[in-house]
C-alpha cells in the first residue's frame, strides 16, 4: 500500500467519514479509524478509494449502532428490578416481598435466600460466605426480622425459626 495515497486520503476524507458514521453510532472516529486501519491492510488499492471508505465505514457504524443498542437493552434491563417472586395465591405479596428482600444488606439477604429458597444449612452457608455456621445463622435471623419488619409481619411462632 502507498503510505503516500494513506496520508491523502485521511488528510482529505477522515473528517467527512467521521460526519458520516456520526449519523448511525456514537463512535465514529473508531470506526473511521478502523476503516482506514483496514485500507492499509489492503495488498493493493481499491479502484475506487474513497468509495470504498465510505462503504467500510458505512458497514462498520452501522454495526457499531446494533451493538450500542444491544449494549443499551442489556443495561436497561439490567438496571430494572427484577421481581424475586412469581405471582402468589395471595399469601405473599411478591412485588412488597421482593422490595424488602432488594432492601436487605447483602450480608443477611444472602443467608436468606440461601437457606429458605436454596435449602442450604447454615454449616453450608458459612462456609459458602466465609463465616462461621452460628454467625450465618444469627444473620439469617437478623435477615428474616428485618423482613417481618418491612412487611409488617407478625412472627407466627419463634420456635419455627431454628
Amino acid at each position: 500500500m502507498d503510505a503516500r495515497l494513506l496520508a491523502r486520503l485521511i488528510d482529505e476524507r477522515a473528517a467527512a467519514l467521521v460526519l458520516y458514521a456520526r449519523q448511525w453510532c456514537t463512535t465514529p472516529d473508531d470506526v473511521v479509524q478502523e476503516a482506514f486501519v483496514k485500507f492499509a491492510s489492503l495488498a493493493s488499492p481499491p479502484e475506487h478509494p474513497a468509495a470504498w471508505l465510505y462503504r467500510v465505514v458505512r458497514n462498520a457504524a452501522l454495526t457499531a449502532a446494533r451493538g450500542e443498542a444491544r449494549r443499551r437493552r442489556h443495561e436497561s434491563a439490567a438496571a430494572r428490578p427484577e421481581a424475586w417472586f412469581a405471582p402468589t395465591d395471595g399469601r405473599l405479596d411478591g412485588v412488597a416481598a421482593s422490595a424488602a428482600l432488594a432492601a436487605l444488606a447483602g450480608e443477611v439477604r444472602e443467608p436468606v435466600v440461601a437457606h429458605l429458597w436454596g435449602g442450604l444449612t447454615f454449616v453450608q452457608i458459612g462456609e459458602l460466605m466465609g463465616t462461621s455456621a452460628g454467625t450465618a445463622h444469627r444473620r439469617y435471623l437478623e435477615g428474616l426480622a428485618e423482613l417481618r419488619r418491612r412487611l409488617r409481619v407478625e412472627c407466627p411462632n419463634s420456635s419455627t425459626l431454628n
